[in-house]
């Protein structure tokens, strides 16, 4: 089967990080897996959340959002219509969650970093490509921290990589990073977590037309692992001798 750009069956689109793309934040990161761009912010600040003050440990958390003309028609911003939507809150929670797979918060110390991940342009796999690039503004604020004396110098917070892909069953076919024309074909739909190891932090599969085997399961988690072991190569070149892990 032929896909649209041309790209096999087990090639990643066009990716590319664009680090410090804005100068206020902590850590921030333009990622763009072809034509999906996403902007991620990270803000370190002192202090924690209530909920662990006195804990001697950190919090990381993010927040997602889609401008309102990411996709082919201008969709009102949900800060304006006064309700975040269910999808919203459950990619900001997918997001903060696979952060925190991959960073020790006792040595992050009582501080909080925040994720902002906004979609400028949705081609699909916009909630993957976020947590792809949110791990760079993420290793690039915990630098800031320990730089700037919130982090002992002598902790190492990140504990692995971790990166995100889209793979799914397209005309019968296992595919990874499905653009949007491959992603509402799918039969079946699935968003994959992992760090650098290799290690599943989440997997969040759908059959959106017919129910699938485990051989069909199998195919497109080893197609997740080979591309998410691509995307952490990526993360590694992006980031350089910044990058400390354990």
């Amino acid at each position: 089967m032929t896909r649209q750009d041309d790209r096999s069956n087990t090639e990643l689109r066009q990716i590319s990080f664009e680090r410090n793309f804005t100068v206020h934040a902590e850590g921030s990161c333009l990622v763009s897996f072809g034509n999906t761009r996403v902007l991620c912010n990270a803000s370190f600040t002192e202090g924690v959340p209530r909920f662990k003050k006195g804990s001697g440990e950190g919090w990381v958390t993010a927040e997602y959002s889609m401008l309102p003309r990411a996709t082919h028609t201008r969709s009102d911003r949900e800060s304006v219509k006064g309700k975040i939507g269910g999808r919203t809150h459950e990619i900001s929670r997918l997001i903060g969650r696979s952060l925190r797979a991959v960073i020790d918060v006792k040595s992050l110390g009582e501080n909080t970093i925040v994720l902002d991940c906004d979609v400028l342009q949705a081609d699909g796999g916009t909630r993957t490509a976020a947590i792809t690039g949110a791990f760079i503004a993420l290793a690039d604020a915990v630098n800031w921290g320990k730089q700037n004396g919130f982090i002992a110098k002598s902790a190492t917070p990140l504990l692995d990589t971790v990166s995100a892909v889209s793979v799914g069953i397209v005309g019968g076919e296992p595919m990874t990073d499905l653009a949007y024309v491959e992603d509402v074909r799918a039969d079946t739909d699935m968003n994959v977590v992992v760090t650098g190891r290799g290690l599943f932090v989440e997997v969040q599969g759908t059959a959106e037309a017919a129910p699938f085997d485990k051989s069909e399961l199998d195919a497109l988690l080893a197609l997740a692992l080979q591309s998410t072991s691509e995307l952490a190569i990526k993360q590694k070149e992006s980031l350089g001798s910044i990058l400390e892990t354990r």
